[in-house]
């Protein structure tokens, strides 16, 4: 009696502690598995768990019992396929931990297959790409999914090839009687360290297949499968140079860096140089340093047309350099991906996603041109380049420098609150001077008003300094041969998908859809009204080059934007052409418009300023001042004296003006007086949530609502976080789906993040509509 009472009290006890568990633990986190009956449970105590989280926007991670078979072989890091839902359905997800012991009032489902021999990612780049997923609000499988380049996790550039060792437990090879090929085998593999493939052991051994497959099927011989590499990357071999001699205000630069290295602490570091002034000299000479000590460095640039050069600059001084960026091929970009993996690369230069790089044994990271909208990612998750590098950066107590002419009003608020430090290059590199800028008033000038895209002014500075020999850069931010196609009844024809004007390319005989690459052919009558006379209205770059191949027959020209730089290399092939003055006049976006260095260019022509002044976005003015001081840093570098034209029909505009006398300081001091005024970024951390719906009255009452609970819930909790909207987005209709938008401000960015997990999980979103959260957007349309 008294035993079987004993052992009721022991089952009471462990159905107790499963209630209270089960009670404490977090809603909705393991609804995926079934309940563990009570005297299950401290069987499942010494059960090795793997955490999985999968592609989805969920914080959800879900819990697999490891089997006895994978024990050893799990790590995290790697892909495993598992059972999940009702279902039970084969589902791939990232194991990102392991411990022993069971979740206490479940029974947990068995992973079924590890996917990967070797972990896709180290543990502290598992830990900031968590800190990734709550930092933007997305799930971390999500995270996982993007931050590792397709080409790696289907291993391209590779095949499985078998190797053959010695059995562990072999008797003297001089006692057992082998026929002589098998001998010869068996003695080659004894006496190598390392398994050797068929290919080398029948070459060795002099013979055939037939002597190792019988080795095999009497267990003297162990076949093992490796994937190995069958790429070979040939990249250009530069021509060595030496370190450059560095002026006073370069040398004070380096050693306020090298003395962060030397004191291995992390601090952000804003390299704040004018154009020309040797920035990228700098951050030569501190990475020189870095290697010393056997570590690496991750160079970030803001676009590919800049990759190129940026490389063949870098691999003049260091011995090995990869290279990451989208244009590479999945086999190219796993190559580079194991070559860095493995420490052998001292210099990693790559666009955005290069700050996942797997650098074994970091020394410091550069952002190049930090003030460029393309570091931030577009699609989930939608993290920031600069601000993960700055995380990545703190954990590894490394440097981070951030490298400009014309730093974002983000990064200079930090250094003006004392959390970055703001190291200035005021002067050019042997005193050269800033180019003059002209603002051209071309509100009445003669050309303009006969519908030329140059004006008079800018048509005598190209014939001026093409007969001095010179090169020029004209910029215009529009691609595509006419950007609006005008009916005077309905005015321009629009995507039938989008709210946006379709835009005519000439070399495809095409109206274009920029959002949505709708095309179609253009028509005789207005497709709205059926009224004839469409007229093509405005100027893109193919009409531009149109007109300057017209204008001066005897230059070469050469046109630069995403139409015309498609095939692979044609970024490099153009650039190294106007290097070479092969080409006298390049024309383009504002792929032309930064980092590039021509010592021969001597006018740049911006050809409509307003472009982008006037857009319904934030950072409009500022995106402005940006392009034309950059663009205009693009002559003047070399011997020759060079000028900037810049037309606009807004000369009074101040935004133009600050960038016409080269005044970031006056600039940045009138945009930060408007947006502490407006409690926009830098004074406040936003976030933008887009609802989008096929039906615009759904997404209009949709977004509506959701507004409404979530003032009520920032109101109950007191939170210092303001709702702004909900209102049309500036593109409405965008892939035939209609968008709202609101905002949500707060002085402190934790704050919305807090509230809005809070918050999503009791929303119950309609099923009609769609929605993305966008933490610290940099384009509001």
């Amino acid at each position: 009696m008294i035993a079987a009472f004993s052992s009721k009290v022991a089952i009471f006890s462990i159905w107790s502690y499963w209630r209270a568990v089960s009670e404490a633990r977090q809603p909705g986190l393991f609804d995926d598995q079934p309940d563990l009956s009570p005297w299950e449970i401290e069987a499942a105590n010494d059960q090795l768990i793997a955490e999985v989280v999968f592609n989805r926007p969920l914080d959800t991670v879900y819990r697999y019992i490891v089997p006895d078979e994978f024990r050893e072989l799990i790590q995290p890091g790697q892909r495993v396929r598992v059972p999940f839902g009702r279902g039970n359905s084969s589902t791939l997800g990232f194991c990102v931990r392991t411990h022993v012991g069971g979740t206490p009032g479940k029974r947990l489902k068995s992973l079924a297959e590890i996917c990967d021999r070797e972990p896709l990612l180290s543990q502290s780049m598992l830990d900031l790409t968590e800190w990734i997923a709550g930092r933007y609000l997305s799930g971390w499988g999500q995270v996982l999914e993007s931050v590792i380049p397709a080409g790696v996790k289907r291993q391209a550039g590779t095949r499985e090839i078998v190797f053959y060792r010695a059995a562990d437990s072999l008797p003297d090879i001089d006692t057992l009687k082998l026929p002589s090929k098998q001998h010869a085998v068996l003695n080659l593999l004894l006496q190598s360290d390392d398994p050797m493939r068929v290919d080398e052991l029948t070459a060795a051994a002099g013979c055939g297949v037939s002597p190792i497959d019988s080795l095999k099927k009497k267990n003297f011989i162990i076949p093992e499968r490796r994937r190995v590499s069958t790429h070979s990357i040939g990249g250009e071999i530069a021509t060595r140079q030496e370190d450059l001699k560095l002026n006073s205000e370069q040398s004070a630069a380096l050693q306020e860096i090298l003395k962060v290295l030397r004191e291995s602490r992390h601090e952000t570091l804003l390299l704040h140089g004018v154009t020309g002034s040797g920035k990228t000299e700098v951050y030569i000479q501190a990475i020189r340093e870095v290697i010393s000590y056997g570590r690496q460095a991750i160079v970030l640039v803001p676009e590919i047309s800049l990759t190129p050069q940026t490389i063949r600059r870098f691999r003049a001084r260091f011995d090995s350099v990869a290279v990451l960026h989208s244009h590479l091929s999945d086999s190219d970009r796993h190559w580079h991906w194991q070559q860095i993996a493995s420490g052998d690369v001292q210099v990693v230069v790559g666009a955005r996603s290069a700050v996942f790089a797997p650098v074994p044994h970091l020394g410091l990271i550069v952002i190049d041109e930090e003030h460029e909208t393309t570091f931030k990612q577009q699609s989930v998750p939608r993290y920031h380049a600069r601000e993960v590098a700055r995380e990545r950066a703190r954990r590894d107590n490394i440097p981070l420098i951030l490298g400009t002419a014309t730093p974002t009003l983000e990064t200079l608020k930090r250094t003006m609150d004392g959390e970055d430090r703001r190291i200035v290059l005021k002067e050019r590199v042997e005193q050269r001077p800033l180019p003059p800028v002209s603002i051209v008033d071309i509100r009445n000038d003669p050309f303009i008003q006969r519908r030329h895209s140059l004006g008079r002014a800018m048509t005598n500075a190209i014939q001026v300094a093409l007969k001095a020999g010179g090169q020029g850069i004209l910029f215009l931010n529009l691609r595509g041969y006419s950007p609006v196609l005008w009916c005077g009844k309905c005015k321009g024809v629009t995507c039938p998908d989008c709210d946006v004007s379709l835009t005519w390319h000439k070399d495809r005989s095409r109206l274009v859809c920029h959002s949505c690459d709708f095309e179609m052919e253009s028509p005789e009558r207005c497709p709205t009204c059926h009224q004839p006379g469409l007229r093509l209205i405005g100027t893109g770059t193919q009409r531009l080059e149109a007109e300057v191949i017209n204008k001066f027959p005897a230059a070469r020209i050469a046109r630069m934007d995403s139409d015309s730089m498609r095939k692979p290399g044609s970024h490099d092939e153009v650039l190294e052409r106007f290097r070479e003055h092969e080409i006298d006049l390049l024309l383009g976006t504002q792929m032309i418009a930064k980092g590039l260095d021509f010592p021969n260019v001597t006018l740049v022509g911006v050809i409509d300023a307003d472009t982008l002044l006037y857009q319904p976005d934030l950072r409009a003015g500022e995106r402005t001042f940006h392009l034309i001081s950059q663009v205009a840093g693009r002559t003047g570098r070399g011997d020759k004296q060079g000028r900037v034209l810049v037309q606009t029909l807004n000369p009074d505009e101040p935004i133009i003006q600050f960038a016409a006398h080269h005044d970031f300081d006056g600039f940045a001091k009138y945009e930060l007086k408007q947006r502490k005024v407006m409690q926009a970024p830098p004074f406040q951390s936003m976030a933008r949530v887009i609802l989008r719906a096929l039906d615009e009255r759904i997404v209009q009452a949709e977004s509506q609502r959701i507004c409404q609970l979530l003032r009520e819930r920032i109101q109950a909790g007191n939170r210092p976080i303001r709702v702004l909207g909900p209102a049309p987005a500036p593109i409405l209709r965008l892939r035939k789906y209609f968008r709202y938008h609101f905002q949500l401000t707060s002085p402190e960015q934790q704050q919305i993040e807090e509230v809005w997990r809070e918050f999503v999980p009791t929303m119950k979103l309609a099923a009609e509509v769609d929605m993305v959260i966008d933490m610290d957007p940099v384009d509001l349309r």
